[in-house]
């Protein structure tokens, strides 16, 4: 059921993500939802699980309900008193997530859902991160220049095709890639450039965002850069907000696509540019992630896919802010007949998920983790290759009876190679982004609604990891098993202190696979 008191419903959205973050971070547990925040001492008081709720503190008076605004000056400053830091910026962007959520909220409660399932699952995260202080954050931006691309409010809206002179246009991954960037013109019936010129698909928030720097309006001006207009068929944006599917209307698997823009705008801990160095490193990435994946499928018939990247378009001037990626999309790689969804949706709950109706939910775990696991493993111990295998860069296919059959992973920009970096700190990344970002949110979803299966989820992922180990040995795996603490990220501290997206700083959590 959708929410009917969107104010109400966004300070809860809000508080629950911030909440995880402050709890993990900087309180420690005092027993009964009690927590000890560091910097003060005082004490803080949830109810909720998973998605902790009704925050109340301490005081002489008694437990005192703490409202967003509350909670907010709370968080800012224990942070302040753990770190010594000052910020002014996060208050400001958790209180643009929640005046988002508040916009999301009262768009979705009037917007029809898309009937597809796999749409559906992408544009289900109201929430989004569970353990972001703001998820939801546009940048603060007013919510009208931003709710037509939402996918939380079920958008959906054409492209903008942009004509780029033919000595302007800077690109890589070859034909099959300019062939794909091309395509989307015809998937979507929009115009086509004239003679001399090449094709350039916009996505129009991004658009809207540059077309006034001097670069892209001098290009507009001296007729390197025209606009053609846009399709007349539309685009689902994803999970990801700058990452649109464009579903082909025919039955060539090749011509089914995902489009990947720029997005000037800080969503989680990262400005969504495509950035120059990841876009020069994309098709090294991209090439030895798709022969892993293709040794895998030949040594152990694994259905598991990889959504190719196949290489991008953009303008010499204006390399970063225009650029467009070209995706494989679904049809290249599913298996027949099944239904492709995103993993994060799993955990955050949607209108037809499986994991809310599974017959035999143990077997439907056991299932999920049989093709989420290994290919994973199987990367790192074979070729060095840690996947960002996080809930948003996961899909898992089902079968009609809502099975997991197949899973499909995305996103090269994350992909991280043999010489990125030392292997013990490839191996803290593989276990963060599987385990504590992926594996435990859907664990806990599940224990959540099926209580009898709390004391079978964990020793089920501990049994996946030992059968990989038994049957392909993979070192790091004992020392897992037996390690007391997994790595959490620490998203409110990274942002309390402005470091750089990337990088990441983890802290220790209790181990659950720990025998």
């Amino acid at each position: 059921m959708e929410p009917v008191h969107p104010n109400a419903d966004a300070d809860a959205l809000a508080a629950a993500p911030l909440l995880n973050c402050l709890l993990r971070e900087v309180a420690d547990a005092q027993g009964a939802g009690v927590h000890r925040l560091r910097g003060s001492g005082r004490l803080l008081r949830v109810g909720g699980g998973r998605r902790p709720a009704g925050p109340e503190l301490r005081t002489a008076d008694g437990w005192q309900p703490l409202g967003h605004s509350d909670l907010v000056k709370l968080v800012a400053d224990e942070l302040h008193r753990c770190t010594g830091v000052t910020n002014d910026e996060l208050p400001a962007e958790i209180d643009d997530s929640r005046d988002a959520l508040a916009a999301l909220l009262a768009a979705r409660a009037g917007a029809a859902a898309p009937a597809d399932p796999y749409v559906r699952s992408e544009q289900a995260l109201v929430m989004g991160h569970p353990h972001h202080p703001a998820p939801k954050a546009r940048g603060g931006a007013p919510a009208a220049s931003w709710l037509p691309y939402a996918p939380e409010a079920h958008a959906r809206f054409p492209l903008h095709m942009l004509g780029l002179r033919e000595d302007q246009v800077a690109e890589e991954g070859g034909a099959r890639a300019a062939a794909a960037v091309d395509a989307l013109a015809g998937i979507l019936d929009g115009p086509r450039p004239p003679a001399g010129y090449a094709l350039l698909p916009a996505h129009p928030w991004q658009l809207e965002l540059v077309a006034g720097r001097p670069e892209v309006r001098e290009a507009f001006a001296d007729g390197r850069l025209l606009r053609l207009g846009p399709t007349r068929l539309p685009v689902w944006p994803t999970a990801s907000l700058r990452t649109v599917y464009a579903p082909a209307p025919s039955a060539d698997p090749d011509a089914d696509l995902f489009a990947k823009f720029s997005l000037d705008v800080r969503i989680t801990n990262d400005i969504r540019r495509l950035w120059r160095h990841d876009l020069l490193e994309l098709r090294r990435t991209d090439a030895a992630v798709e022969e892993a994946f293709a040794d895998l499928r030949r040594r152990t018939g694994s259905t598991a896919a990889w959504l190719c990247d196949r290489g991008y378009r953009t303008a010499a001037f204006a390399f970063e802010e225009l650029a467009v990626l070209v995706r494989d999309g679904l049809r290249v790689h599913g298996v027949a007949g099944s239904t492709p969804l995103l993993a994060a949706a799993l955990a955050e709950g949607f209108d037809g998920s499986p994991l809310a109706s599974a017959a035999d939910p143990g077997a439907w775990w056991e299932a999920y983790l049989r093709h989420v696991v290994p290919p994973v493993l199987d990367l790192f111990a074979r070729h060095g290759i840690v996947l960002e295998a996080h809930l948003q860069n996961c899909l898992v296919a089902v079968d009609d009876r809502g099975m997991p059959v197949q899973a499909l992973f995305r996103d090269a920009e994350g992909v991280k190679l043999p010489d990125d970096m030392p292997r013990e700190s490839a191996w803290q990344r593989l276990v963060y982004c599987l385990m504590v970002n992926h594996l435990a949110e859907i664990a806990g979803t599940l224990a959540e609604r099926r209580p009898e299966l709390a004391d079978r989820v964990w020793p089920a992922v501990r049994e996946e990891f030992l059968r990989y180990d038994r049957a392909h040995g993979l070192p790091e795996i004992a020392e897992l098993l037996a390690g007391p603490d997994l790595p959490a990220k620490t998203n409110l501290l990274l942002r309390w202190t402005r470091a750089d997206g990337a990088d990441a700083r983890y802290l220790p959590l209790p181990n659950p696979l720990r025998g």
